[in-house]
């Protein structure tokens, strides 16, 4: 019978407040993305630590760490929260102008520089009355484990090879080439393999746990590699590091041409043959049959066709 008593004193949002603070790690995070009050996300974790006999989450240093009680709850409190939204999201059809879901996407910003923006002009477009959340993928960054706890809906990016236990769809292919500076020795002399090899390149940082990134990836295939003097995560300021140096960066030609007018910067073919860069967006198969999610992807590729035209 206690069982069933305190069943009956939890409700959908307080399971909503215990899975955010347990991803957030952070009162005070949490209230701000629940859109709280911090007193009032306190009360609730209150409730929650009485109910579970377990504080939950507990100091660490100058941060917050799950309890083992805690970490346990993590998936089960994403599964009901899942089902909850598919229960009557789905049951009453999306209708995206009169939607208010949260679309949650995952990506790296190596596609193209007017990707994500043109993305968030169609959904806001479409469905104004929807959220939108942009995450990073970092070499923090567990997704398969946010795509299974909804923590994303969707995660798009390049893959020399993409996981085979998740849903994908291919966006494009694009040539690899590399940018260079119109001061870069290069532009006049040309390269060959030997010679690209040596020079000094730039290189993103990884985009998720163990990855090697696409480009280096196939050059470990040919039993090559490059000599990397220089990583930075923001891919987005690359180009302009690569305009007042040496540094050469190699990723697709269609990134590399939105540059190409507003910087000193040059293409040229990469000496070593690098198959296609593809780009593609990853979904887990609890969101499979989401009519919301399908949506999404489709403003996803939508917005990924649009960029060729542009």
């Amino acid at each position: 019978m206690r069982d069933q008593n305190l069943f009956d004193k939890i409700d959908l949002h307080l399971i909503r407040v215990l899975h955010t603070v347990l991803t957030e790690r952070s009162v005070s995070r949490a209230a701000i993305r629940l859109g709280m009050h911090q007193p009032a996300v306190s009360s609730a974790l209150k409730r929650l630590r009485d109910f579970a006999g377990d504080p939950l989450l507990v100091r660490s240093g100058s941060g917050m760490v799950p309890t083992v009680a805690g970490l346990r709850m993590l998936e089960p409190s994403a599964s009901i929260l899942r089902a909850a939204q598919m229960l009557f999201a789905d049951a009453r059809g999306f209708e995206p102008a009169k939607a208010r879901d949260v679309f949650r996407v995952a990506a790296s910003d190596y596609l193209d520089p007017l990707f994500l923006p043109q993305l968030v002009s169609e959904i806001k477009a479409q469905a104004p009355l929807c959220e939108i959340e942009i995450h990073p993928l970092s070499p923090a960054t567990d997704y398969r484990t946010q795509l299974a706890q909804g923590e994303v809906d969707v995660v798009i990016g390049n893959w020399l090879a993409p996981p085979q236990d998740l849903h994908l769809g291919a966006l494009f292919g694009d040539e690899v080439v590399s940018l260079v500076s119109n001061k870069h020795p290069a532009v006049r002399r040309g390269w060959d393999q030997a010679s690209w090899l040596e020079v000094e390149h730039i290189a993103p940082g990884a985009t998720h746990p163990g990855a090697k990134g696409f480009i280096d990836a196939h050059l470990a295939t040919l039993g090559l590699q490059r000599r990397i003097a220089a990583r930075c995560p923001y891919f987005g300021l690359i180009p302009a590091m690569v305009a007042s140096t040496l540094l050469v960066l190699t990723t697709s030609r269609q990134y590399c041409e939105r540059f190409v007018p507003t910087l000193p910067v040059t293409i040229l073919p990469s000496p070593i043959a690098f198959p296609k860069m593809m780009y593609y967006q990853l979904w887990h198969e609890r969101s499979h049959t989401s009519e919301s999610v399908r949506w999404l992807r489709e403003r996803v590729k939508s917005a990924a066709a649009s960029l060729k035209k542009q």
